[in-house]
């Protein structure tokens, strides 16, 4: 075997070892419900096919080398009604007949990776209308306003829809561990509602394959394969990628994965939020059971539903945040204007420990570490300030193991098991840290989580866990873990701290002349634009920030010299005008013309600096750069432009009373996205909006055409109905 092949195992013949890469997409084979072909285009001429398809079909000779008309029926004219779609992504349905056959069948089209067009067959199940539970089921998700009834009404949802024995909605953590957040079951099953399990049950080849195929059945653990020939594609003459076939056979891992736990067929959805695998409902039965074509597709929709009902519920609980964190940024300004105590606005009140939910709280800067709560002693917080310089710079540093990331540090687990770190600046050892101490819990595992291989009499015999009766494990330690609104809010309370010291150095450089250089050298190491200018108009002092944004032949020495990097010179010297001759603080966007040739926006902050009410000394301008509010504004405008897109299909003629049932179908769709949008709009996080409104409007885009090729299918099922 060559080392590839060792690495990335052929679909069937990986081992616990490496079944991480098996190459699942690639099965060859396909459950034995139904039957696939693969055609070539345009003659749709049959040039691959199941081994089971001549008999499933009716045709005594095999299909290959057959076209879609030979078959007779209705199918190939409804196949190739969709042939100028692009199927790569999602696949369309026909409900038709082929001579020889007394039942209707169900077909699902898509082209794969390699070329050709693969048609799928299964018999039609019984006609059925599901715009109505699904309209329901919308509302119902709408409605929830927490995670946890989000969750629970999900579950009940697809238990009703899908009729399985179990349904459960699982999310993963950070490191890829999954937790049942929700349960529906048969009163007689065991719970399982809390529990965890490990990132290994299921391999990172199956979670991207879950990022495309969004709805993945299996009819009977117990089926035989069945083989597809030729084995390779005759027009890739590679092996067919069958990552969105319905019929795909299942790893033999996963199938005795679930052998192990005695599940018998299961439908699994994934659910996607801000473009990231966030968990999936899973339902399990205990017998044999197969989903018709239109229950798959009802899931798929509701599934995408739920995740951007998520997407909206944590970017709502994110912007309350915010508000508090703005509340708090407020408070420190005022404290600065009237007796520059400011860390008493961060320190006195218990807000910024209560925002992360921290036991204590330290700011260090200037060589001083001032406290709040239970924190470790001043060396220790040096030394952790030391670390915290060590690694990677970024926005935010979390660990809720501070010990597992240093062994010196494990002695602090009863006030600093954990810590989150916002950077101040960009000098060594400036920051605010939150701890959270110790709290030792005990997880739920439905099994072992560290004997994921079960080893038989013949030390060859390896098999994925055989128990998954409840295994407890205590974890000493570490505390709970930051959450991403945690994180956010580290970030924002940080940056708000950032500024607010900033403004306090640049009042002190006017005002203890003394301290200049060093107080200088702190303002150099603001990663945000600033300039100080004196009473008389001169500039003082900039920083890097602002130096690196203005271009040579504009290099600036007093405040009449500023207006040249401004695009609107005239209203930029009214404004400062202004500023001078009557104290007026100037508060706005503009736009600088900046040293890489381009035109930026940022968000500009100037105020007078008085030793008395009647002494002016100067004045300070801090620039915020608005590139990232941009980019959320644009973000909403191309959702707009989707969304509205959406609804003039509502405008369309109705040909049908179903084009009505499926008009006010889509209506609840785009209402439930809307919805979403605005909530994440809300969200001051600016650099996140693009990318979650991004994967809301995705969803729309997925959910429309979803619910096109059900109506289209819906209104073709009429002929075909027995």
């Amino acid at each position: 075997m060559s080392d590839h092949a060792a690495a990335n195992p052929a679909f069937g013949r990986a081992d616990l070892s490496n079944c991480e890469r098996e190459q699942i997409h690639l099965a060859g084979s396909i459950q034995p419900n139904g039957a696939l072909l693969l055609l070539r285009e345009p003659d749709l001429v049959v040039v691959q096919s199941s081994a089971n398809a001549g008999s499933f079909l009716g045709c005594r000779d095999g299909v290959i080398g057959a076209s879609l008309a030979d078959l007779g029926g209705d199918l190939e004219p409804l196949v190739r009604s969709h042939a100028h779609e692009r199927l790569d992504a999602i696949p369309a349905a026909v409900r038709c007949r082929v001579d020889g056959l007394d039942t209707a069948l169900d077909g699902t089209l898509h082209r794969p990776a390699g070329g050709g067009l693969i048609l799928e067959l299964e018999i039609a199940g019984p006609a059925s209308d599901l715009s109505g539970p699904v309209c329901d089921a919308l509302s119902r998700i709408s409605a929830s306003n927490s995670l946890d009834a989000l969750c629970g009404e999900a579950a009940a949802i697809f238990k009703e829809l899908a009729g399985y024995d179990r349904v459960m909605v699982y999310r993963f953590d950070e490191d890829g561990h999954g937790e049942v957040l929700a349960e529906r079951r048969e009163a007689h099953l065991e719970a399982y509602l809390g529990n965890r399990y490990p990132a290994s049950d299921i391999p990172q080849m199956a979670r991207r394959l879950y990022m495309r195929n969004r709805v993945r059945v299996l009819v009977d653990v117990a089926y035989a394969p069945v083989p597809l020939t030729p084995a390779l594609s005759p027009i890739s003459g590679a092996e067919l990628d069958m990552s969105l076939c319905c019929l795909r056979s299942m790893s033999p891992i996963h199938i005795q994965y679930l052998k192990n736990m005695g599940v018998s067929a299961t439908l699994v959805a994934s659910l996607l939020v801000g473009g990231r695998l966030w968990g999936l409902i899973a339902c399990h039965h205990y017998s044999a059971r197969q989903s018709p074509y239109q229950t798959r597709v009802a899931c798929e929709l509701l599934a995408e539903a739920v995740s951007t009902r998520i997407a909206a519920l944590e970017s709502f609980a994110q912007s309350y945040a915010e508000l508090s964190v703005r509340r708090l940024e407020q408070r420190m300004v005022e404290a600065v204007s009237t007796n520059g105590d400011w860390e008493g606005a961060l320190f006195d009140d218990t807000q910024a420990m209560q925002s992360l939910k921290a036991g204590g709280i330290a700011l260090l800067r200037d060589g001083e570490a001032v406290t709040a709560g239970e924190v470790p002693g001043t060396q220790q917080l040096r030394e952790i300030a030391a670390w915290l310089d060590a690694q990677p710079r970024a926005p935010v540093h979390a660990t809720a193991s501070l010990p597992s990331e240093d062994p010196k540090f494990a002695a602090l687990t009863e006030v600093a098991a954990g810590l989150i770190a916002a950077p101040i600046s960009a000098a060594p050892g400036e920051y605010l840290i939150w701890f959270r101490p110790e709290r030792v819990r005990t997880l739920t595992w439905g099994g072992n989580p560290f004997k994921a291989v079960e080893i038989g009499d013949d030390p060859s015999q390896l098999s994925p866990r055989q128990s998954f009766a409840k295994w407890y494990q205590v974890v000493e330690g570490t505390c709970d873990p930051w959450s991403d609104c945690d994180k956010s809010t580290a970030r924002l309370i940080g940056e708000s701290v950032a500024d607010v010291i900033q403004q306090f150095r640049s009042v002190r450089v006017l005002i203890a002349k003394q301290q200049l250089e060093q107080i200088k050298a702190a303002v150099r190491h603001c990663d945000q634009p600033v300039v100080i200018v004196t009473a008389a108009g001169e500039i003082l002092q900039t920083n890097a920030a602002f130096d690196g944004l203005v271009p040579q032949d504009r290099a600036a020495a007093t405040i009449t010299d500023m207006l040249r990097l401004f695009s609107d010179p005239a209203e930029a010297g009214r404004q400062i005008e202004a500023l001078r001759e009557q104290g007026r603080p100037w508060r706005g966007e503009v736009l600088l013309d900046t040293a890489d040739e381009d035109r930026r926006p940022f968000r500009i902050r100037a105020d007078p600096v008085l030793s008395t009410p009647s002494q002016l000394l100067g004045f300070v301008f801090l620039f915020n750069d608005l590139r990232e509010r941009k980019a959320a504004d644009e973000a909403r405008q191309r959702f707009q432009v989707e969304v509205l897109g959406r609804h003039r299909m509502l405008s369309l003629p109705l040909d049908t009373a179903q084009d009505l049932r499926y008009r006010d179908l889509l209506n609840s769709l785009l209402g439930n996205a809307q919805l979403a949008a605005l909530e994440i709009t809300e969200n001051l996080d600016m650099a996140r909006v693009p990318e979650m409104l991004e994967s809301v409007q995705s969803s729309v885009s997925r959910t429309t055409e979803l619910l096109e090729h059900l109506k289209w299918y819906a209104n073709h099922i009429g002929p075909h109905q027995g």
